[in-house]
């Protein structure tokens, strides 16, 4: 089982914020299963209790953030489609599901909510590094945490009150006089990790579309232009990105308090 210690703190967080904003999975999930390719209101239409203003609000910060591409930029009626970053992302889910189904999230959680609940618990600043300091030390006090760490003690003492409440650690005292260790759930996110920070490597290098910029429009393409943009839109989304082989859904060995639950708001 990879280890959580090989991970890059900073890559690992910055990949899981970019998946994490709500209703960014359901999003790619009906995509990929409707699409491939997209108009606002269909994207809308597919994903329930996401109104059409909000999800052209969702798809063009997607669309900063390399999640989904459209032909042209300037149409607001040009249907969207998942970048290659986003058809790779296959992996990442699989593994977040599958952490979340076997520690963590509650069994009435369809997928694509297991995945959303497993990435609010995992994104906050300062998550990866706490837990891959209780991984190689050890039981460690908050003192030992923070100089180790290095960050500012207040702070500090927010992130690992966020880590108690959505399961990933456990402590047998107070902040001032306790021990804090990993729970089981903290234990097993090495495939996380692993996944999250593969998936970046391979496309980094490859910056996000920046607010404003241009796509080039088929005219200015050429013939060659249109043919790999017409190719794009008829190609079929990989069937592995949200498919996964069946398993017995073990016991969840604690319970998570409902306050960790992420919020779904418009």
């Amino acid at each position: 089982m990879p280890s959580t210690s090989t991970a890059d703190p900073q890559v690992v967080e910055t990949a899981l914020r970019r998946l994490a904003p709500n209703w960014t999975t359901d999003i790619v999930r009906a995509i990929a299963k409707y699409g491939p390719a997209l108009p606002v209101r269909e994207v809308a239409g597919y994903v329930p209790a996401l109104s059409e203003s909000y999800a052209s609000k969702r798809l063009a910060a997607m669309r900063q953030d390399g999640l989904v591409d459209r032909d042209d930029a300037f149409d607001k009626r040009a249907p969207y489609r998942l970048s290659q970053q986003a058809l790779t992302l296959g992996p990442v889910y699989r593994a977040l599901s599958q952490w979340s189904s076997e520690h963590v999230a509650p069994t009435m959680l369809e997928r694509p909510g297991r995945i959303e609940d497993a990435l609010q618990r995992l994104q906050p600043i300062g998550t990866t590094e706490v837990v891959q300091l209780l991984a190689e030390g050890g039981s460690m006090d908050f003192n030992r945490i923070a100089t180790e760490s290095g960050v500012y003690r207040q702070l500090l003492a927010v992130r690992i009150a966020r880590l108690q409440s959505d399961g990933l650690v456990v402590s047998n005292g107070s902040r001032n006089h306790g021990l804090y260790n990993l729970t089981e759930a903290g234990q097993a996110l090495g495939p996380v990790y692993s996944a999250v920070q593969q998936w970046h490597g391979r496309h980094a290098g490859k910056a996000p579309a920046r607010s404003g910029s241009r796509v080039l429009t088929v005219p200015e393409q050429g013939v060659q232009g249109a043919r790999t943009a017409a190719a794009l839109r008829r190609s079929p989304v990989p069937p592995s990105l949200f498919s996964h082989a069946p398993q017995p859904q073990p016991p969840v060995p604690y319970a998570v308090t409902a306050a960790s639950h992420p919020a779904r708001g418009r």
